[in-house]
């Protein structure tokens, strides 16, 4: 009887593109509306270089001139500016025995693909983090104090106007101002979430023709729960750091052309193993914010570098930056 392997269940020219197409169904960050993929990121991130140029055009400001007939009218100039994205080149990859536990149900493809995908949605929102701990560096961060609420008190029994309510979230959106409706998601740690629940403040959706399934929502805004989100211990209390997105606050970008280089299945015969390869390049990138560093490796910033927060710089008008933090106490 002929033995089924790794190899053989696992074309990377099918095996690819499904993956990153299952990440965006499976990724809850993705699925938010925080972070837009879209076909001119993807171009991008398809392309050579190790910094992309990202051209834009500048808000057209200034009051409207009144008709005059007899004076010639003198146009004002419409100009671009430049924001810049680093690519983001990473991998993980799996040995035999967890591939075996993988491969172990009635579609091994699809079951290891979700797997696949649904590890780099994780990754992704981790790597997301970073960038937003770099952008909100307590000492260079760019947006730390124009796009940043800071509630917390360190204290063992903190008042409610130091906690995440509706209120001070309404505060939150208001760093944006008349550009505040636009906030359209927001991302917790799960303690927050916890806290939030715990004071019937969390309402949930239920999408139309998905049975059993319930989206919940914060001021009607989707939600997202991870624990990687800042908890940073203080001496009575740790402080949360809660962030809130406007639809697109990041763009994302994925190669697509080289399906065999993004899957490698590897069989090591005299070894006995047989690894799977998962590479990425990508772009996911906070619009508006520059990236102005150096990486010290060629694959691209680490998420050290990611975190740090002088490789950061504004260029978009900070109401059009969409991106909000609330640094806070829960109950």
């Amino acid at each position: 009887m002929a033995v089924t392997k790794t190899t053989d269940v696992i074309i990377p020219s099918i095996f690819s593109p499904y993956s990153i197409e299952r990440t965006a169904e499976l990724s809850d960050i993705l699925q938010s509306g925080a972070v837009d993929r879209n076909p001119a990121f993807d171009a991008l991130a398809n392309g050579g270089g190790s910094v992309i140029d990202m051209p834009y055009w500048k808000e057209i400001s200034g009051d409207s001139k009144l008709i005059d007939q007899g004076v010639p009218g003198v146009p004002q100039p419409i100009t671009t500016g430049s924001d810049k994205a680093p690519m983001l080149n990473r991998y993980e990859a799996w040995g035999k025995s967890v591939l075996a536990q993988w491969a172990s149900g009635a579609d091994p493809v699809a079951v290891i693909a979700d797997m696949v995908a649904g590890y780099w949605g994780r990754a992704f929102k981790r790597i997301l983090l970073k960038i937003l701990d770099g952008l909100f560096d307590n000492t260079n961060g760019v947006l730390r104090t124009t796009h940043r609420v800071n509630i917390y008190t360190d204290v063992a029994s903190p008042a409610v106007t130091a906690q995440l309510t509706g209120s001070t979230f309404v505060d939150g959106t208001l760093k944006l101002g008349d550009h505040s409706p636009e906030i359209f998601a927001v991302l917790m740690h799960g303690d927050v979430e916890g806290a939030l629940r715990k004071q019937e403040l969390i309402q949930y959706v239920q999408p139309a023709g998905a049975v059993g399934k319930r989206i919940p929502t914060f001021q009607d805004r989707n939600m997202i729960v991870s624990d990687d989100c800042p908890k940073v211990a203080g001496v009575n209390t740790p402080a949360y750091h809660t962030y809130l997105f406007g639809r697109g606050a990041f763009g994302h970008g994925v190669q697509t052309n080289d399906p065999g280089d993004a899957t490698e299945v590897d069989r090591v015969a005299l070894a006995h193993e047989t690894h799977l390869v998962s590479r990425r390049r990508f772009i996911l990138h906070p619009r508006g914010v520059k990236w102005s560093g150096s990486a010290a490796a060629a694959a691209g910033p680490s998420d050290a570098e990611l975190a740090t927060g002088t490789n950061w710089t504004k260029v978009y008008t900070d109401k059009n930056i969409r991106i909000v933090a609330i640094k806070h106490n829960i109950a």
